[in-house]
């Protein structure tokens, strides 16, 4: 990993093409991109290992930067890292929908960029994010009725929770929960992203990725994941599916 690695930014705000050059120059070589068409532009010229784009930009977003990226056979594999700039839980869902490897909220720690971009240049997909134990009680609103569950790990893109019924993939679902000695409940929707039905080895339960997650209870889990990733013994498992 170095210079041989190339890195595209995308932002119609030249301030951040800037700051985002001027955070990643020892991670990479930094291309920018005012939008989305000059972005597929330098795809094909550049060649980029990971590509960071804003959410919201004239003429063509990153949301469908990405659709286009991920329907591409030539390029599906290619990490998108999605920014959104607002407050808004469905801006981080709409950048989930459109095939986003990951989401971040701006404003932007350089700190929270880096590693990002560096857990992708290593190959270490979203799966791959820190995991941490965690036990509490999950209200689980599903199509037609609302049943409970345990989370038993969390991560700040999903969380693992043991319950019966097992719902199909991809269904998308509502949830309620507490992180530890936090009241304020967090109340993000989710798909189900994989299933271990009754009858297998270990409790049935389903894998759910973020998607509708406003910027506060993104924080709380984060800091929750990272204070308590360096303690987890054993070590938990970084992959949602790792338990299928």
């Amino acid at each position: 990993m170095g210079k041989n690695q190339t890195i595209l930014i995308a932002d119609d705000t030249a301030l951040f093409r800037e700051l985002g050059s001027v955070f990643l120059e020892r991670t990479g070589h930094v291309v920018t991109a005012n939008d989305g068409y000059e972005s597929l532009k330098l795809l094909r010229e550049q060649r980029p290992n990971v590509i960071v784009a804003d959410l919201d930009m004239p003429r063509m977003g990153g949301d469908e930067l990405c659709r286009r990226i991920k329907a591409d056979p030539e390029t599906r594999e290619l990490p998108v890292i999605l920014l959104t700039g607002t407050d808004l839980a469905n801006d981080r869902a709409r950048a989930i929908r459109a095939g986003a490897d990951d989401v971040i909220a701006k404003p932007i720690s350089r700190i929270a960029l880096v590693q990002t971009v560096n857990r992708f240049l290593r190959g270490q997909p979203q799966r791959g994010l820190p995991r941490v134990p965690i036990e509490s009680t999950v209200r689980i609103r599903l199509p037609g009725e609302v049943c409970r569950g345990v989370a038993r790990n969390l991560s700040r893109g999903g969380i693992f929770v043991e319950t019966e019924p097992i719902v199909p993939t991809p269904t998308e679902l509502s949830l309620e929960f507490n992180l530890p000695d936090l009241e304020q409940s967090i109340v993000p929707t989710a798909q189900v992203v994989w299933r271990r039905p009754p009858g297998q080895r270990g409790a049935a339960g389903m894998g759910l990725q973020f998607l509708a997650l406003d910027r506060t209870s993104a924080n709380r889990i984060d800091d929750f994941v990272y204070e308590n990733a360096a303690h987890a013994n054993p070590p938990i498992a970084a992959n949602l599916g790792e338990a299928r």
